[in-house]
């Protein structure tokens, strides 16, 4: 599939059920991983209707989340990108980590290669990334990214009970830290 993003370490290209489905369940499967996005586990069968819903998204908006692939090994990293489904606050930029890539920069420099695709391909005036009120790492994340806190999201479908903020950019504030 050809790649819709690169970075230096990453590839991000659309979700391919046959080639990612492994993978892909053996994320959502680990209880850790899904712990901020609503607790619940899946397994083979509902991951597939995931991906089903990710690749729909696709279609309909012309972006989704993208399979993202580490170059040096070809490795499935997790799913990252750009969200935007009816009844979502504002257009999205996330990310989910397999849990054998945590720590590593990953999430970092898809989310902020994302959010170059949204402002300067996709013309998006801002972008949020809705985290889990404890999810230190996704805050971290998008804080390096040049995200700040703008408001609290409840009972957003798949989050359930998790207690959620909206972290965003406006395209101003990241043309004005991109200017050379």
């Amino acid at each position: 599939m050809k790649p819709i993003i690169e970075t230096e370490r990453l590839i991000l290209r659309e979700v391919d059920i046959e080639c990612d489905l492994e993978p892909w369940v053996d994320m959502m499967s680990d209880e850790e991983t899904v712990r901020f996005i609503g607790g619940q586990t899946m397994d083979h069968a509902a991951s597939w209707r995931q991906m089903a819903m990710v690749i729909g998204h696709q279609v309909v908006r012309g972006y989704s989340f993208w399979s993202t692939i580490e170059k040096a090994t070809g490795d499935f990293v997790g799913r990252v990108g750009l969200w935007s489904p009816v009844g979502w606050p504002e257009p999205e930029i996330g990310w989910t980590i397999h849990r054998n890539y945590t720590r590593r920069g990953f999430a970092k420099e898809a989310g902020a290669a994302c959010v170059d695709y949204a402002f300067e391909t996709l013309g998006w005036d801002r972008c949020i990334h809705v985290i889990g009120e404890e999810n230190i790492g996704s805050i971290k994340t998008a804080e390096a990214i040049g995200s700040k806190r703008l408001y609290k999201v409840d009972k957003l479908p798949p989050f359930g009970d998790v207690k959620c903020w909206a972290y965003g950019q406006t395209r101003e504030e990241w043309e004005s830290r991109n200017e050379t």
